[in-house]
């Protein structure tokens, strides 16, 4: 991940740019390797100018840290913003002050970002602790502030740039470059879409085919939301359901650009009963587990019609009910959703 990282002065400065970044780095993550079954994805697209959806909203962090973890939440909450601008949205003239326009795109002789940005400017204190002074989400604010050394900070989604700069007198514009991207997921069992809420992806950095340990940048991403990343290669751990049916997914991010990807599962939904006879009542309070030939159990739950999705293939239903144990064997087809009757006898 190669983030935009400068400033004016060295010194304390430079050290709580360091430290502002390091505040956001990831810890140790984890990786398993497992077949995918992916589409191409689909030309790459304009990044969309809007804010990105709840799960993406993320601290930021300046390089060479890497992403932090985003798990799925709530927006950041900015400060109220301070009423510095004149009537045509330029800087007010305040003695003994200093303006700071700022502005975003994704790199050198690209395009602007205009939207979806999250900007703080952290004072540099005497002591070297960092003290947040003003946040902001426009696309090009303008601050007002007292001469001194600042450190500026701007998100987009997970990826984020960091300089530090020093304010005199006079007026300073300055632009970030953020080499980011946006990734939209979808799943699909054969050429049926599967509904939102049923499904939801995690994104990891690198390709899941790399060695070691480390953790998803962002959990339980929603089917058709907008993931803005720094550019580079992430592997998706699609989920549909809560039990076996996870697919793992390598995908090319490039900056200025919206990848659209599918993802393809083979699975269908099974609902289970027991049964007195075929095609009978199903008997209430019944406990079930879902195992492979093996043996290894892929599914419990309670209740007269479960209802879990299966990855395609062979499996054994084992029901207990009034003290009694019963069980059955069954297929899965894929994209074939269907009842499976246990005979109580």
């Amino acid at each position: 991940m190669s983030m935009g990282l400068g400033g004016t002065r060295m010194g304390l400065a430079g050290r709580l740019v360091v430290a502002i970044g390091l505040a956001f780095a990831l810890l140790p993550q984890q990786a398993r390797t497992q077949s995918l079954n992916l589409d191409p994805p689909r030309p790459p697209g304009d990044v969309p100018s809007v804010a990105p959806g709840p799960g993406q909203a993320a601290a930021p962090q300046s390089s060479p840290s890497p992403a932090p973890v985003a798990p799925k939440g709530p927006m950041l909450q900015s400060l109220p913003p301070a009423n510095n601008t004149g009537p045509h949205g330029t800087a007010a003239s305040v003695p003994g002050q200093a303006s700071l326009a700022l502005s975003a795109r994704f790199g050198r002789d690209l395009s602007t970002i205009n939207g979806g940005l999250y900007w703080r400017v952290f004072r540099t204190e005497p002591n070297g602790a960092p003290r947040l002074v003003k946040e902001d989400r426009g696309a090009t604010p303008t601050f007002v502030l007292p001469p001194g050394g600042y450190v500026i900070n701007v998100g987009f989604g997970l990826a984020s740039a960091t300089k530090a700069i020093q304010l005199r007198s006079e007026p300073i514009k300055d632009v970030f470059d953020i080499p980011a991207g946006g990734l939209r997921i979808e799943g699909r069992v054969g050429d049926t879409r599967i509904p939102h809420g049923q499904i939801s992806f995690d994104v990891f950095k690198g390709s899941q085919f790399e060695p070691g340990d480390r953790r998803p940048i962002a959990t339980a991403v929603a089917s058709g939301d907008v993931v803005l990343v720094p550019e580079g290669t992430y592997y998706v751990v699609s989920n549909y359901g809560d039990a076996n049916s996870t697919v793992r997914s390598d995908i090319r991010v490039q900056v200025g650009k919206l990848t659209d990807t599918t993802v393809l599962h083979r699975a269908a939904i099974i609902t289970l009963k027991l049964v007195n006879e075929p095609g009978g009542e199903a008997r209430a309070d019944t406990q079930w587990s879902v195992l492979t030939p093996g043996g290894d159990v892929v599914k419990e739950s309670i209740g007269a019609f479960p209802r879990v999705v299966l990855a395609e293939g062979e499996y054994r239903a084992i029901a207990r009910n009034d003290n009694r144990t019963y069980e059955g064997e069954f297929r899965v087809v894929n994209g074939v959703d269907r009842e499976v009757e246990v005979i109580a006898r």
